[in-house]
């Protein structure tokens, strides 16, 4: 974010505020649009946020920088074959143990290390403190050179409080926002995004662990040494609406999925089988296949039974337009417009890399995309918090992160992979 020579900031173009808002979804931030708030942005683009919708592994595709460890704090390490990481990277100071990826450093403003935590326990307060922060550091700072800040409160609120809270604090945010705008002159570009979108639901959890217990699976937090070929373990941590499962012998990874099919909550779950994704769920079953064509990137929608992505009207749009070859194959472009706005936006490309590109550095042997209305993740802190809504599986308005600028227009739908250019450009 660093301008220097020929690009800086107000030389060749505007300088930049970049300003992410964790967890805000495209549709609350049109509503607020549409109630006259922040009026001198142009329209949201749907920012497609990545599956798993979680944080961390969505800045890092936005910003093309290194993956983090895991999907959350607590993750499982694949070469040591243990959990590692979960509390403890919320005590003391911000070291570099604990900035799981690259686009961490690029931050001018992010909130002190324990409102990461605290914004679960008390959101209104850490709220109004982190932007009133934010408001005197970003006056503080140098005005020839962009600013990346990062305010999670807002998905505290949501979490914890719902959709009219947050509606509050955005309302805040305009009018810091437009004294912003007096203060450094129209000539400031503001970026306004976030990392994923929200379902904005009452969640309960789902009984994973139990589940798959009475399946004659066992849990563990260490799979090394001589375990049971059946041993799998499940990072639980956050309240979300995905689970990802790692397993002791990978021999046994299908029988892990299919025992997921009868499970309440359950929408889907993946894994790979060779090159290809296998979508496993109640609607059916699946595989994602992909192959290249003079460097282009080319996807079929391979049902097994049913049809566990809601794609087969699709399909039949792209065999009758032409789209489709021979195989049943089609561009990574074409199913990205007929898709992009779907019950599971851009399933094919998404879903496949989830497990076949370096989202996180150790990836999951199985996904689970929840319903809408369920979660799973860390019991203790599920017992002492009503959810209101949250994030993490595959559909729509979790995968709905939004975009938009004072300065331009920005595209209807917008891929995270994508994002970079618009952002940073």
């Amino acid at each position: 974010m660093r301008g220097n020579g020929q690009t800086r900031p107000g030389d060749t173009r505007p300088r930049r505020l970049l300003l992410c808002l964790d967890g805000v979804p495209w549709e609350l931030i049109q509503a607020a649009k549409s109630r006259g708030l922040f009026s001198s942005f142009g329209a949201p683009s749907r920012l497609l946020s990545p599956f798993p919708t979680m944080t961390n592994v969505a800045l890092s595709a936005m910003f093309g920088a290194s993956p983090p460890a895991g999907y959350e704090s607590l993750y499982f390490d694949k070469t040591a074959r243990q959990l590692r990481g979960g509390i403890g990277k919320y005590l003391g100071r911000r070291t570099p143990d604990k900035i799981p990826s690259s686009y961490m450093e690029e931050l001018d403003y992010q909130e002190p290390l324990a409102f990461e935590f605290l914004v679960y326990v008390a959101p209104e307060k850490v709220w109004r403190m982190d932007l009133q922060r934010f408001r005197e550091r970003f006056r503080l700072a140098p005005q020839h050179r962009d600013y990346f800040a990062f305010l999670k409160g807002t998905d505290g609120l949501l979490h914890i409080r719902g959709p009219e809270r947050l509606s509050a604090a955005l309302e805040s945010l305009d009018r810091i926002l437009e004294e912003i705008q007096s203060f450094c002159g129209r000539e400031t570009e503001i970026v306004l995004f976030s990392d994923h979108g929200m379902n904005l639901h009452e969640n309960r959890r789902v009984h994973l662990a139990t589940h798959l217990k009475r399946k004659g699976f066992q849990m563990g937090r260490d799979l090394t040494g001589s375990l049971a070929r059946r041993s799998v373990a499940i990072p639980a941590f956050g309240l979300c609406g995905y689970a990802a499962i790692y397993c002791a012998n990978e021999d046994v990874v299908p029988g892990v999925s299919a025992a997921l099919v009868e499970l309440e909550g359950v929408d889907f779950s993946l894994y790979a089988e060779g090159s290809a994704v296998v979508v496993a769920g109640k609607q059916g079953t699946a595989r994602i296949e992909q192959k290249e064509n003079d460097g282009a990137r080319q996807y079929r929608y391979n049902v097994l039974s049913g049809d566990p992505l809601r794609l087969l009207s699709q399909t039949q749009k792209l065999r009758e337009s032409g789209a489709l070859d021979t195989d049943g194959f089609a561009s990574d472009q074409s199913w990205l417009e007929i898709t992009q706005g779907h019950i599971y936006p851009d399933p094919l490309a998404n879903l496949y890399s989830s497990l076949n590109s370096a989202r996180v550095k150790h990836t999951a042997d199985v996904l689970i995309s929840f319903e809408d209305g369920y979660y799973y993740g860390w019991s203790p802190f599920g017992r002492v918090v009503r959810l209101a809504a949250t994030h993490g599986n595959a559909l729509l308005p979790s995968s709905s992160a939004f975009l938009m600028s004072t300065h331009r227009a920005m595209p209807q739908f917008v891929r995270a992979d994508d994002a970079k250019s618009l952002l940073k450009g």
